[in-house]
């Protein structure tokens, strides 16, 4: 079992890093496709992408939260 220093550092260099991927790639495909869209196609795409990366967060703080959990075996 990892302790549960490491997990977290090693939970945020990996949080941080699909943070930054994830916005670098959903502001490229807003850019190439939406450039020229109306205005609420644009609105919608980034309400939805800006709420996206939600799940893939909580998976990651879910995985370092375990090394806290008190074990009931």
């Amino acid at each position: 079992m990892h302790q549960p220093g490491l997990r977290s550092f090693i939970g945020t260099v990996v949080f941080v890093l699909y943070v930054v991927i994830y916005a670098l790639i959903a502001m490229a495909v807003g850019a190439r496709y939406l450039a020229d869209a109306h205005g609420a196609a644009q609105f919608m795409f980034y309400l939805v992408a800006g709420l996206a990366w939600v799940p893939g967060a909580m998976l990651i703080v879910s995985w370092m939260a375990k090394a806290y959990r008190k074990r009931d075996d």
